[in-house]
């Protein structure tokens, strides 16, 4: 129907169109006819690619009537800017576009990129065709020829991550490789496709790639290999890291300094430091002298195994080699005093930093303020505090957390609480992990008031409270007997959806148990077990020392009854202490019924229940004798 009113009406014209030339002249086709007219011819008689050849055959006859068509209306200046808005217009159309269709006119828009870039992405996102990885290299080839290294990078990057994804066994490179037969190309692209390996996460597809390209011929740059080591290094590779770096010996590829440095840090995660001095003077020797990253990385090293001598000679020797230790040496330094506990000069060595003109950062505030709070110089550590927001440096949650904690550890409770308000008027957000630990401590020295405020403060400064904050809470105010607080903090629970577990109902339960209100606690179980929660052991013990201690012998026995049938909670040392209770009333009769009750539970009695009954029919005895005397 599209192309019958095509051929048919002379005065057809897109809208884009409509106010041209081409209204003037109706046997003259626009842009948008010409396209629609060329695409229109079926596409099917194009030869496909042989997957088993050697080289794609893009253009086996170069004359493709169709191809030809396409490319030519596609470099004409008009035609564009309109492919997308000739996507409606040619839906009937599209069956005859295949990935096939789309190489062969992107090879013929090769010498102009941006032409062959408008193609790719109005078949890709307008059209909805997804491009094959043939497709994407040619694309990757035309851009990289152009000097276009960003838009080549982002579409092997897409092209990788495409391949992990959904095409496993595509071999890019080796299509990459196959494509070059054909057009212009740039060796450049087999460097960009390791980097966009590494860049991905992928970093064993990244080493494939760079053996493929030794061994085809392609010798990769120096950037693209200290991508690729510094992508080893950070997965532990570091076997790999040197033989790569063998490779590039013996293919010629010149280490730079930035090589050598990455190669120091593999020596020194390797834990053979003894091999670093013979490394460095093989790097004065290719003409490299080690810079400040040298530096900082073997003494971060130093530090880390304790050779701090040595750390401290790298240190002077900087100074006569003219290079400058900066923040990070100092810190590494810093560092390693503080793990050997000598933080005084760790201090010391702070001081001599910034009279040197060099500003901290957090990292080293950090270093120093936690070795003070783990020695427990609160005071020290709130100095530095102070230092740090004088100096106009953002506290993170590790500052706060680590002087928090050090004041709880020196049982200061008060000075932390003191202090998150201090930091607050700062402007300084204080953590979730904070606030927890602090109701937490609160609620462990049994001051459940304090922690229900902290917890109303948390709560204002956009926390949400979880299970286990409200638990604490509860079980503080349970062990004070403050059972009114405990069930309004469980109901408020329930209004913010989160779910009472068997530790709440558990501290509830036996509180209100031991305030003579086993009743309430009873009814406590039927709710858990509306809710799918089955109580436990220490409940059904919660309840039953309730009744006990409320003289309710029968309502005890009763619940021992209950939880074996409904439950299977056998608790042999209960019925022992019901024997005892009812044996030392001189009741040996209930005595006799109970021991009997146990046996059709299965529970066989053990030492304390023949003891318990010994006693019982004992005293009944002497009751019985003294009623006689009388």
């Amino acid at each position: 129907m599209l192309l019958n009113l095509i051929f048919t009406n002379t005065h057809f014209h897109c809208h884009f169109c409509v106010s041209s030339s081409y209204q003037n002249f109706p046997f003259l086709l626009c842009p948008c006819r010409r396209l629609l007219l060329l695409i229109s011819k079926p596409l099917t008689n194009l030869k496909p690619i042989q997957s088993q050849a050697p080289s794609f055959t893009f253009s086996p006859k170069p004359k493709t009537p169709t191809t030809w068509s396409i490319s030519s209306a596609l470099i004409s200046s008009n035609t564009i800017p309109i492919l997308p808005i000739l996507h409606t217009e040619v839906k009937a159309l599209l069956p005859h576009l295949g990935t096939q269709e789309v190489s062969r006119v992107l090879l013929r828009c090769q010498s102009d990129s941006s032409t062959a870039l408008s193609f790719f992405n109005w078949v890709k996102n307008d059209l909805g065709l997804r491009p094959s990885t043939q497709n994407y290299c040619i694309v990757v080839h035309t851009l990289a020829w152009s000097r276009k290294f960003s838009q080549a990078m982002k579409f092997l990057c897409e092209l990788v991550e495409l391949v992990k994804d959904d095409l496993p066994s595509e071999d890019v490179f080796k299509i990459l490789v196959l494509c070059t037969e054909d057009f212009n190309w740039d060796p450049v692209v087999f460097d960009m496709l390791v980097k966009a390996y590494l860049r991905m996460g992928q970093v064993r597809e990244g080493l494939r790639s760079f053996r493929k390209m030794l061994r085809v011929g392609f010798v990769p740059t120096v950037t693209a290999s200290n991508c690729l080591l510094n992508g080893l290094l950070k997965l532990n590779c570091t076997d790999r890291c040197w033989e790569v770096y063998e490779e590039m010996e013996r293919f010629g590829i010149g280490p730079n300094l930035y090589t050598f440095n990455i190669l120091t840090h593999v020596l020194c995660k390797d834990g053979d430091t003894g091999k670093v001095n013979k490394f460095l003077e093989k790097m004065e020797e290719e003409g490299f002298d080690p810079d400040i990253v040298t530096y900082n990385t073997l003494i971060s090293s130093y530090c880390r195994k304790g050779r701090l001598d040595d750390a401290f000679y790298l240190y002077k020797i900087m100074y006569r080699r003219g290079v400058v230790p900066d923040l990070v040496s100092y810190t590494a330094l810093m560092n390693g005093l503080c793990k050997e506990g000598r933080v005084r000069e760790a201090h010391q060595l702070f001081h001599r930093m910034v009279h040197r003109g060099l500003n901290p950062d957090i990292v080293t505030y950090n270093t120093l303020i936690h070795s003070y709070c783990k020695e427990g110089k609160m005071q020290e550590s709130r100095s530095l505090l102070h230092d740090m927001i004088w100096n106009g440096i953002s506290l993170d949650s590790f500052t706060c957390w680590v002087l928090v904690e050090g004041y709880g550890k020196e049982g200061k409770l008060l000075s932390a609480l003191n202090l998150v308000v201090e930091l607050q008027r700062f402007g300084v957000s204080i953590s979730q992990d904070i606030y927890c630990y602090l109701i937490a401590a609160l609620c462990q020295e049994n001051r459940p008031f304090a922690a229900k405020n902290l917890l109303e403060r948390m709560t204002r400064d956009g926390h949400k409270p979880e299970l286990e904050i409200y638990n604490e809470l509860i079980n503080s105010f349970c062990r004070c007997d403050c059972i009114a607080e405990a069930l309004r903090l469980k109901t408020e629970m329930v209004d913010k959806e989160i779910k009472p577990n068997l530790v709440t109902y558990g501290a509830v339960i036996d509180c209100l148990s031991g305030l003579g209100r086993s009743m309430e606690g009873e009814s406590l179980v039927g709710e858990m077990f509306a809710s799918g929660m089955l109580p436990d052991l220490a409940i059904c013990r919660a309840l039953f020392n309730g009744y006990c201690r409320e003289n309710d012998i029968d309502k005890a026995q009763s619940l021992l009854s209950f939880f074996a049938k409904e439950f299977q909670i056998h608790d042999t040392e209960s019925f022992n202490a019901l024997i005892r209770i009812t044996g030392g009333k001189g009741d040996i009769t209930r005595s006799l019924e109970i021991q009997d009750m146990m046996l059709k539970m299965g529970l066989l009695p053990n030492p304390l229940t023949c003891k318990y009954a010994i006693d019982g029919l004992w005293k009944a005895r002497r009751v019985d004798s003294a009623s006689l005397v009388k």
